[in-house]
């Protein structure tokens, strides 16, 4: 009876002390003191003379209280971090899926994602660039076919035999070409032999290509300077001409050009205009599957053009800057038009005007899966809107065609590099 009692009285003396809390207040010690059944146990209890004691043990256990809250509050911050970590982590992972996605399926690069503004491709399958390959070499033939022309016009031993000899070349690599679509039928090879087999050949065609060049240059003073065309033929970063005069200030423009490529996914970049500050001031892009789209000042319009048939077409792009109103001509038909593309923004001065690549920076930061491929001639550019009839004269060749009065298209206006080579307009020709 006296133990219980006893028992009790310490189990209130702790109540006293710690108040109505629920709290875990972790290890405690307790102090029991005898007290008369009806004395206040509370008061007898400082009245006892442990007062000091017990104040030093509540502001013991008020410490070590505060300690593990400090500990708690700390643990919820490092979960925080940690959760925001893992968020990250799994935002990335998919943001690369959806860019494997992308770079499988094609599509354009987003403004302002960094350095590339328009987006990257999976490399070509091997089959794919071996097929392009062989367009490139019959583009060649059909070259050296021109040259055999000239040489029997202009007799001259030392062309005829370099003529033989790049003859030789050519079909050598035929040659190479063709075992290795036999090799990748049969199922042998691997990426890496195929890889190291593409560089050779791109290799020797880029040889082969400014021999040929050099051959050319003989025929240069016999035509007009506007009766060339430019010849893209392999998909690379280094392969461009650079427009040597700058666009003005513009309110209205429109750009004209014939095109004949026959690459996919995507002919590429037939231009593009830098200007400081902003690398998509004025674009011409089919990049991946997505269909031509016309970019000014970051803002995009789809185009209904379907050119990559290996056929010449004549294509022609009319904007005004009030309400943004846009046309589209393929082959002197308007195929398309809207509104609303980059409204009251004129086209800036001052800028890099480049054929055959697109820009990450002013004047560089070219993408090889964004590059052009094909042919490209009669480039013009005009600071104000042309008439349907104005169009259709430049889409058929004919003499009342006019020449572009911000840029004309004329060799003396054009830079050339890396190997991008020059030859006689055809398309003319063909349609007449």
């Amino acid at each position: 009876m006296l133990a219980g009692r006893a028992a009790r009285t310490c189990a209130l003396l702790a109540l006293c002390l710690l108040g109505s809390g629920a709290q875990d207040f972790g290890p405690t010690r307790f102090i029991c003191t005898s007290v008369p059944v009806d004395a206040d146990m509370c008061a007898a209890s400082v009245a006892a003379g442990g007062a000091e004691e017990l104040r030093s043990n509540v502001l013991q256990l008020r410490e070590t209280v505060l300690q593990q809250k400090e500990t708690i509050l700390s643990q919820k911050e490092t979960i925080r971090e940690l959760t925001t970590k893992l968020g990250r982590c799994e935002s990335q992972s998919t943001l690369d899926a959806s860019a494997g996605e992308a770079r499988t399926g094609g599509g354009r690069k987003q403004p302002g994602s960094g350095k590339n503004t328009m987006g990257d491709l999976s490399r070509t399958p091997a089959a794919e660039t071996l097929s392009q390959l062989g367009q490139t070499l019959q583009s060649l033939k059909t070259r050296l076919e021109n040259l055999e022309q000239y040489s029997r016009l202009n007799s001259s031993s030392q062309t005829n035999s370099l003529k033989d000899l790049l003859q030789s070349k050519i079909d050598d690599l035929e040659r190479q070409v063709l075992s290795r679509v036999n090799t990748l039928e049969e199922g042998k090879g691997g990426p890496r032999n195929d890889t190291e087999e593409r560089v050779k050949i791109e290799s020797a065609l880029t040889s082969l290509h400014q021999r040929i060049s050099e051959l050319e240059k003989g025929q240069k003073d016999n035509r007009p300077g506007d009766k060339f065309q430019l010849t893209f033929p392999l998909r690379t970063n280094y392969m461009y001409a650079k427009v040597k005069k700058s666009l003005p200030e513009m309110y209205a423009f429109t750009v004209c050009m014939w095109l004949k490529s026959s690459a996919a996914p995507g002919v590429g970049t037939p231009f593009s205009y830098a200007v400081p500050g902003q690398a998509n001031e004025l674009v011409l892009i089919e990049w991946g599957n997505n269909p031509m789209e016309i970019l000014i000042n970051d803002k995009v319009a789809k185009l209904p053009f379907v050119i990559n048939d290996g056929k010449w077409h004549h294509i022609c792009i009319t904007w005004t800057t009030r309400d943004g109103v846009w046309e589209a001509y393929q082959d002197g038909t308007q195929g398309g038009n809207g509104e609303n593309l980059a409204p009251y923004h004129p086209i800036k001065p001052q800028g890099v005007l480049v054929l055959g690549q697109e820009q990450d920076t002013l004047g560089g930061g070219f993408d090889a899966t964004q590059a052009f491929v094909g042919e490209l001639a009669h480039f013009n550019i005009w600071d104000r809107k042309l008439t349907p009839g104005e169009v259709y004269n430049l889409a058929t060749c004919s003499t009342k065609a006019l020449s572009g009065n911000v840029i004309a298209w004329s060799e003396s206006h054009i830079e050339i590099y890396g190997g991008a080579t020059k030859w006689t307009f055809e398309a003319c020709r063909q349609i007449n």
